[in-house]
């Protein structure tokens, strides 16, 4: 078993893998990349208001409007928009995962998909799935580690179906690897079930529920070799080294509530702009922050999308109960679903499809920079 000091590299992984010339990372903070873990005790403070206001080059959302703009997309407000919001059927989309399929498994109230990010001075651009196969024609997107970069995935994968014919798109399995194919786009949006990144006994993507963890904290090359080629890749693996039980963490009194109160019967998000809760470690975003910053030095362009905050607002959107559980519920839990809740995934249609309209907005902005 790995021990937290052994997680201390001298040079990241992903310093030292080849990586492809056309190439760029996308790390999402929250569902935040996290490749070794090292004591805190060195690591300063780091206040949410600094890592949350990354800033991107991207068109004005007007469509007479031809300036570019710098707009912190990661700073604002969610907005209630029953006209825009969803943007596909959580029951219509062929590929939906049980996991997050919330309406499928009961869920009655669903303005949690009828939520709008709206950052402060500006809006994140429409999301236009024609635009961004046109963008990803002839190239492999790849979304590698756990079940919320899934999450995401299966988010991505709805978001673009709906714009290819019905025998224009397809998906595959083979192992740790799921593949959506826009045939007519020449385009492959994977997913890479790599909980840990590195390599470990939880790397079989059906039978990983392990209590006794191994990981070799420094091999990642037999993972590396199915997504070395691709042009656009998106990591996380935050959850699974934070916590070894993966019990679901009850937020309880940090949402305003009293007891054992979590996300079940939670109907709308956090108003309290800047609210940030326990769950979100910033000092190890200022050590993911600190790694990137040494990549450019290898001439790897990486982004940070920092979602923490946006997605911290929104306890109304997990899947609760309402979900498919792997596990046989006794008649004791049943009777307590806040002991059961799911406050972990993300309903979909939801948060997850706001992560991709603002990997959209970075993915587009690259050929306008």
């Amino acid at each position: 078993m790995a021990k937290k000091s052994n997680l201390v590299l001298q040079e990241p992984w992903w310093m030292r893998t080849p990586l492809p010339s056309a190439f760029f990372v996308i790390i999402l903070v929250f569902v935040v990349v996290v490749l070794f873990i090292s004591s805190y005790d060195t690591v300063e403070y780091l206040s949410p208001k600094i890592f949350d206001r990354q800033q991107v080059k991207l068109m004005s959302a007007s469509a007479d409007e031809t300036r570019k703009e710098k707009c912190d997309l990661f700073s604002g407000r969610w907005v209630y928009d029953h006209s825009t919001q969803p943007l596909y059927s959580g029951v219509g989309c062929s590929y939906m995962n049980d996991e997050v399929a919330c309406e499928k498994f009961g869920r009655k109230d669903l303005k949690h998909q009828r939520w709008r990010w709206q950052p402060h001075g500006c809006r994140v651009p429409r999301f236009d799935p024609k635009k961004l196969l046109n963008k990803l024609t002839g190239k492999r997107t790849v979304f590698v580690g756990d079940s919320l970069n899934r999450n995401q995935w299966v988010s991505m994968v709805c978001m673009l179906e709906s714009s290819v014919s019905s025998d224009g798109h397809s998906m595959s399995q083979n192992g740790s690897l799921r593949s959506f194919k826009a045939k007519d786009f020449n385009a492959s949006i994977d997913f890479y079930w790599s909980p840990l990144l590195v390599e470990s006994n939880c790397d079989d993507p059906e039978h990983h529920r392990l209590s006794d963890r191994m990981m070799r904290a420094d091999s990642i090359d037999v993972h590396a070799q199915q997504w070395a080629d691709a042009d656009i890749l998106v990591f996380n693996s935050y959850l699974w080294w934070k916590k070894p039980g993966m019990k679901m963490k009850v937020m309880g009194y940090e949402w305003g509530a009293e007891g054992d109160q979590n996300c079940y019967n939670q109907t709308q998000p956090i108003e309290e702009e800047g609210y940030t809760g326990r769950g979100s470690d910033y000092k190890m975003m200022r050590m993911v922050e600190e790694t990137v910053e040494r990549l450019s030095h290898k001439g790897v362009d990486v982004q940070i999308l920092n979602i923490t905050q946006l997605s911290e607002y929104r306890k109304d959107a997990h899947p609760s109960i309402y979900r498919k559980f792997w596990d046989d519920l006794s008649e004791e839990r049943v009777a307590n679903p806040t002991r059961y809740s799911d406050c972990t995934h993300w309903c979909l249609p939801g948060v997850p499809d706001v992560w991709n309209e603002l990997l959209y907005a970075f993915i587009v902005s690259q050929e306008q920079a």
